[in-house]
């Protein structure tokens, strides 16, 4: 065989060769993702039914609210402290409340005892903190001055004063996915509707709703490779339990279009029956908000 016509092939066999392998590279590379097609719904306050890419073969549709925490206030809410003999629903909290938009708290034991740290108005609602769970979502600080309104606290690296807390309204539960990409849940094969609260690069809030029954560490690996805008994102209770209410006046607020109609059901959850919730988050405009504002970022 001639060394150097091995060596040098002609010319149409290298641009074949080079054509494979742009082709091999280029069926092998992730496709780039793609982030929700965002809905308004009120000044500071977008929704979504987001379906990831093939990189979540296993993960279905999920419902997403994205929040202006400058334009719109958290509250926390526990049905002992509203002197409530059992937990409401989170239609009858809708009703109680009067809140544009609702969702699960956290975890709690069968006698609907809160499981972990969970503030009202700068005061702990008798709940202590959690060894083992580093996810804490925080809102309202105090003072006010240039901290986030609103955000979501890694345990592991992040400091929360139970005695001076830095923030009005509190919720412990699970660290999904931190800051370093890691998720932070084991690996097993339970499968279970979710709720995610997450922080974007921009300092916004995200509420995410699984509409089909997940693996928790299987949504955390999703949500880090294919919604690369999220930083942060902690667990709230799964299951039966996992909940996400959006008031019917936020859909009528601005004119009917097709993806309004179809996505109104499953936002006020119509779809799925709801059971007693002891905590849930609400969130209501703030009063002063007129016109769109940045979300402040952490320092």
């Amino acid at each position: 065989m001639d060394l150097q016509t091995t060596q040098t092939p002609h010319r149409s066999c290298r641009m074949s060769r080079v054509f494979f392998v742009s082709l091999l590279l280029w069926s092998t590379t992730p496709a780039l993702a793609q982030e929700p097609r965002w809905e308004p719904l009120a000044p500071g306050l977008t929704a979504s039914i987001w379906q990831p890419d093939e990189r979540c073969p296993d993960i279905d549709r999920l419902l997403v609210i994205k929040v202006n925490p400058a334009l719109h206030r958290f509250s926390v809410h526990y049905f002992t402290q509203e002197g409530l003999l059992h937990p409401p629903t989170i239609d009858e909290w809708q009703k109680r409340t009067n809140h544009e938009i609702l969702f699960n708290a956290g975890l709690f034991r069968e006698n609907y005892a809160y499981l972990g740290l969970l503030f009202k108005d700068g005061k702990s609602l008798g709940s202590r903190r959690h060894s083992i769970w580093q996810g804490l979502f925080v809102a309202e600080p105090q003072p006010p001055l240039s901290a986030p309104k609103a955000g979501v606290l890694d345990l592991a690296s992040d400091v929360f004063h139970e005695e001076t807390p830095s923030y009005l309204e509190a919720a412990q539960s699970l660290m999904l996915l931190d800051r370093k990409g890691t998720i932070r849940v084991r690996q097993t094969a339970k499968r279970a509707y979710q709720t995610v609260v997450a922080e974007d690069k921009d300092g916004h809030i995200l509420i995410l709703k699984s509409l089909g029954l997940v693996t928790l560490h299987g949504l955390g690996e999703c949500l880090r490779d294919t919604f690369p805008s999220i930083t942060l994102a902690m667990a709230m209770d799964g299951g039966s339990s996992s909940d996400l209410l959006v008031s019917e006046s936020l859909w009528k607020d601005r004119s009917p279009s097709d993806t309004r109609t179809s996505w109104k059901d499953l936002f006020t959850g119509r779809s799925t029956a709801h059971i007693p919730l002891p905590a849930i988050i609400g969130l209501s405009p703030r009063e002063s908000s007129t016109s769109p504002v940045k979300p402040s970022p952490h320092p």
